[in-house]
């Protein structure tokens, strides 16, 4: 298993809340766009609860194609629930191309960077949060980052 794989499977056990509310989404959201907006990132943001869009916002130099970007990774998380990234990973890891081995529609999904599951302690995935506007890499750490932080405050009572 490569080290980016070991490191986005981690997250995946890492990353895990008791509960995830609407107010959670604005609040999370709001540090996403703070943290984009500090760095000068061009980037779309969105987090989901089951299907619906419960937070969306848009910094300069952003467009619509990384709306677009967002809803292909978000399907992916949707499908097969987990990080777009580690999806996409995992393909690499067989020796495979997603677009051509998960038998999906490419326009329809992507498996890059910058779309993380809202997943419970139990394990059920009941949402995910979104970056699109940087390198894949970029996109899927900046998530996280603030994923740890958000977190971090939640269990310190922040």
């Amino acid at each position: 298993m490569s080290e980016l794989l070991e490191r986005l499977v981690a997250e995946e056990a890492e990353l895990r809340f008791a509960s995830f509310t609407l107010e959670d989404a604005w609040v999370l959201g709001g540090r996403l766009r703070a943290a984009a907006a500090a760095a000068g990132h061009p980037v779309a943001i969105a987090i989901w609860l089951g299907p619906q869009r419960v937070f969306h916002t848009a910094l300069p130099g952003s467009s619509a194609d990384n709306d677009g970007w967002l809803d292909r990774k978000h399907r992916v998380v949707e499908r097969f629930g987990r990080a777009s990234m580690l999806v996409g990973e995992e393909f690499r890891a067989k020796g495979e191309d997603f677009d051509t081995h998960a038998r999906l529609d490419p326009r329809e999904y992507a498996a890059h960077g910058g779309v993380v599951p809202i997943r419970l302690d139990a394990g059920a995935v009941i949402g995910a949060v979104g970056v699109s506007g940087l390198p894949q890499q970029d996109d899927h750490d900046l998530v996280v980052a603030q994923l740890r932080a958000f977190l971090a405050g939640q269990r310190s009572g922040d």
